[in-house]
């Protein structure tokens, strides 16, 4: 029998992504000014801006499927026309089962035609009820899933606890954070609130709202007696995205909480510490360096927002997507796997070079003099003009003006 097109009362059109083709709302019907955001104003949210998100996540889903060996049972419980689930059903190797869920009764509708055009009925279930009402439905041992994504609209803190309680042990949790002005410093208070931490205005403000993200979600799953284990994060234009394991025993929930702490940071000659011991630091800190009050942030995350030997089974999987990006999602990995054991924070050339009066050297030459002098160094993902360095600030300063002069 042939799938009957919903009833559907607003402009749509079909689009491919990955190896799918699905119904989405025609996004230039819902837009009056030009700086209007088209997803958030149609009737059933979709944004192809995210597909990049969506290619890297099937990546990293299939590259955990390798890892663990075994058939994944998978939720996404914010699916909106129901693309994210769709593709892991159509493109992850050894997936049985997805559950899809939107509240919106259109989405619903949507995401199920969407499931029939590309014939996943007996391996794709869609619902329609609250989020964190679905996860509390699996919450119980025998009920709950291998890889749980959360893709909100804003932050998704209001759905970690019930995440939490809905994986498995050693079950891989994917997140979201799209509200960057609060993450970065714009709205502190928010941040403190959504995820009980400090941000701060810096040049690398997109690394700390990935640590203070791993940081809130590290402290809620100690509350569950689960620790965690980052496997991948990237920041990209306007969100950034965490995939994490979670495993239970408080010995792990512990072991994880080793990793909180603090970045201090001085405003006036770029010094920059991170303290796993905050209960030693005065607040109050004057830099070591220049003597001025610096500022921190936290508490965050301090360990590893990356795995080198995951990032490498997410570039061996490449080959066998059907993906449009593939040169730059090449990129962005090959920067993360080579900056994942790099210290925490970053510097901005441009940034140090106008507090200084010079002009900007180019990254190259900067980074074999920080080489030439035995410091460990690498590019970062976060900015392209960003340096991962153990060098002290003083250092890299003297450098800098060295090669300007």
């Amino acid at each position: 029998m042939k799938n009957q097109k919903p009833q559907i009362d607003f402009p749509t059109e079909t689009v491919e992504e990955g190896k799918v083709r699905i119904i989405v709302p025609k996004l230039s019907a819902f837009v009056e000014k030009p700086s209007e955001y088209a997803p958030s104003k149609a009737p059933v949210f979709y944004n192809p801006v995210m597909e990049l998100n969506r290619d890297l996540a099937v990546l990293a889903i299939q590259a955990y499927q390798k890892m663990v060996k075994r058939e994944l049972f998978i939720c996404e419980p914010l699916a909106g026309c129901g693309v994210r689930g769709i593709r892991f059903a159509k493109e992850v190797k050894g997936v049985t089962k997805v559950v899809i869920n939107d509240i919106n009764e259109k989405a619903y509708q949507l995401a199920k035609y969407n499931i029939q055009m590309n014939r996943l009925e007996k391996r794709v279930t869609v619902k329609n009820e609250d989020a964190n009402l679905l996860l509390a439905r699996h919450s119980a041992p025998r009920k709950r899933f291998d890889v749980i994504d959360i893709d909100p609209f804003g932050s998704p803190v209001p759905f970690l606890d019930s995440a939490i309680r809905a994986i498995k042990d050693g079950g891989l949790l994917a997140l979201t954070a799209t509200d960057m002005a609060p993450l970065c410093g714009v709205h502190p208070k928010a941040c403190i609130r959504k995820y009980g931490g400090k941000p701060l205005r810096t040049e690398y403000c997109h690394e700390l709202a990935v640590r203070l993200l791993i940081g809130c979600l590290a402290t809620t799953a100690a509350k569950h007696e689960m620790g965690i284990k980052v496997l991948f994060s990237h920041s990209t234009n306007h969100y950034i995205r965490v995939y994490a394991v979670l495993t239970h025993g408080a010995t792990n929930a512990d072991k994880s909480l080793q990793n909180m702490g603090y970045v201090f940071h001085c405003f006036n000659c770029f010094h920059r510490e991170a303290s796993k011991n905050p209960l030693t630091k005065d607040f109050s800190l004057k830099c070591p360096e220049c003597g001025s009050r610096m500022d921190f942030s936290g508490p965050l995350w301090l360990g590893r927002i990356a795995d080198k030997s995951f990032c490498i089974l997410m570039e061996e999987k490449i080959a066998d997507k059907r993906l449009k990006i593939e040169g730059k999602i090449r990129k962005i990995l090959d920067l993360i796997r080579d900056e994942c054991n790099a210290p925490a924070t970053y510097y901005v050339l441009d940034k140090i070079c106008d507090k200084l009066g010079l002009s900007v050297p180019s990254i190259s030459k900067i980074f074999k003099a920080l080489a030439k002098e035995g410091f460990t160094i690498s590019l970062t993902h976060f900015n392209s003009k960003g340096i991962k360095t153990d060098a002290p600030a003083r250092e890299l300063q003297k450098l800098i003006r060295c090669h300007t002069l």
